[in-house]
Parts: structure tokens; sequence; C-alpha cells
């Protein structure tokens, strides 16, 4: 039990000396996780970075790969790819004088997933992991009325979730930021609040906190929003956009890409709220996930899900904020 002064987040990391924070969901997640990142960064410890990629790894060379499905993206990695946002954070962090790879994990199912984790977390010695989800929708369990884009975060959560057997790995966790942009993709965010509720009370949720531009984390993650937008200005990423623009104060509908230009987004102060929970109790309410534990394409997974999604006799129908 930690002090209501301390943030649990970082209470569970203090002991920790080498941190994996990772992308659980593809394209720039890994940017969802950078003020994370960097106070670990700051507060002297070994931290590795990590992202399910959305880009091609299939044309790297053999000297770019530290285990099957695990690539290792720096500042000058695949210079023909328009879209790599593995390598635009990378070379922001050389920009910036920090550690500048970036580990780009293949979009494979469970089982290949699982062993890529392994590899890394054994290869680096990590004591502890951070999984994160720029939105909210690795929090459905799957009998809600919409569940967003789950196949990818799902996979994640559960290739590491059949992770405790390594030796030295104490912590297993997982956040979220960027509340009520998956609205988008029709997740119903007071279903979230409740799905948060019942982590709570099964003692998986650590509770929140927000990432201030006051901070040094937050102005860097600012910086680093607007780097990616500058270096892929064709593909931009609309969740940490949102949550960049959270964290500066705006509200509303707010316009910083014409990737928005057909819908409303509502840009507000909870987007900037980082959610904090244990893996296993999200990855212990989650209804399907044994349904893809034996996959080891994503197609499979996505196969998976839509099974599960027939099968499910009554969905929990969207729940609307009474104020």
């Amino acid at each position: 039990m930690t002090a209501l002064h301390t943030n649990p987040l970082f209470s569970r990391l203090d002991s920790a000396r080498r941190v994996l924070v990772t992308g659980a969901g593809g394209g720039y997640d890994i940017y969802a996780g950078l003020p994370i990142a960097l106070s670990l960064l700051h507060q002297g410890k070994e931290v590795q970075l990590a992202n399910l990629t959305f880009s091609s790894l299939g044309g790297l060379p053999l000297d770019a790969w530290l285990a099957p499905d695990v690539a290792l993206v720096t500042p000058e990695t695949s210079p023909h790819q328009a879209y790599f946002p593995e390598r635009s954070l990378a070379q922001w962090l050389k920009l910036h004088g920090y550690p500048s790879t970036v580990h780009a994990l293949d979009r494979v199912g469970v089982q290949p997933l699982r062993a890529a984790y392994r590899a890394l977390i054994e290869h680096y010695e990590t004591d502890a992991v951070v999984l994160v989800d720029g939105g909210t929708d690795i929090l459905m369990r799957g009998d809600e009325s919409g569940l967003g884009t789950p196949e990818e975060d799902l996979t994640s959560v559960a290739a590491l979730a059949g992770l405790g057997d390594i030796p030295g790995l104490t912590e297993r966790l997982l956040v979220s930021i960027g509340f009520g942009v998956d609205a988008y993709h029709g997740v119903s965010h007071g279903l979230v609040l409740e799905n948060i509720a019942a982590l709570e009370r099964d003692g998986a949720y650590l509770g929140a906190f927000s990432v201030s531009r006051a901070t040094r984390e937050g102005a860097l993650y600012l910086d680093a929003v607007a780097h990616a937008r500058h270096k892929e200005p064709e593909r931009p990423s609309i969740v940490n956009g949102s949550i960049a623009a959270a964290v500066e104060g705006s509200f509303g509908d707010v316009r910083f890409t014409e990737r928005t230009s057909a819908g409303d987004l509502f840009v507000n102060p909870l987007m900037s709220l980082y959610f904090a929970f244990e893996l296993s109790g999200v990855a212990a309410r989650c209804l399907y996930l044994d349904r893809i534990e034996q996959t080891h394409l994503m197609r499979q997974v996505a196969s998976a899900v839509a099974e599960f999604r027939d099968e499910v006799v009554r969905q929990r129908p969207p729940l609307r904020y009474p104020h």
C-alpha cells in the first residue's frame, strides 16, 4: 500500500533497474508511453523502448534483428520507407541525447509475439514491463457494444500475460492514456469507466495521474509529437495529436490534421490522464483471451475475436454519462 502523496505506478517501479516500455497496438502507441519512459530515464533507470509495429520489417538487414520478430530500429533505419513511427522516435531521441534504439515487434499472433518479448526481456535482463495503449479499447473485455480495434492490443496483453515464469521479471503493468479518443471507433467510454470500476474491485487498478506540460517530461512529449507530425505529415497520429492537444489545454473539436476532417473530435483534459493497472488483472477480465492463445498470425487473432463476438448472446449496450 502506498501513501496518497506518491504515485502508485512509479512506486511499483521504484526498485526496478531495467524497464521495458512498449506500445501495445501498433502505429504510434509507443509515443503514448514516452512521458513514463522519460521519467524513468531521468531517475537513472535503464529503459528500453519497443512497439508492435505497423511498418514493414521484411527488408531489414540481418544485423538489424535482435531475435525473430524483434528488429532494432535506429535513426538511420530504412530511409526509403515513408511511414516508420519507430524510426521517427529514434531520430527524436538522438536529437535530444537519449539512447536512440527503438525495438519494433512484428505484427504477429500471440505465440510468436510472446517468444519475441521473451527474447527481448531476457536479453536486457528486464525487471519490469509497462505496456502502453494510446486509447482505452485495451480495457474492453469483449461483450461491449463496440470494441474499437482490439486485435493488436489484446495480442500484446496475452503475450505478456504468459511470461510470468521469467526470473527477475517482477512487474508487468499496463497503462492507458487518451480517454475518449476511441469513441471514433465505437467505444462507449461509460463502459470503459464501468470496466475500470470492476478492475478496482479486483485489486488491479493502480489509479490515474495526468501529464502536465509544466513538467519536463510533458514538454518533451509535446516536442516529440510535433517532431513526428513534421516527419510524417501524411499520416500523423490522431491519438497522440489529441493527447498532446489536451496537454496543451485545447478543448473541443481541435483540428491538427486533415485525417480528422470527417468527424468531430472532443479534446478535453481527461485525454491527458494515465490510467494504470496490473496487466494480469486486465488479462483475467478479457472474455476471449483463451481464444487467441494459440494464434501465430494476426489474421487468426481477428478471426477468433470475430467468432467470439458472433457467440455473444447479449452485448452490453453503450452507457452514457448521466451529466
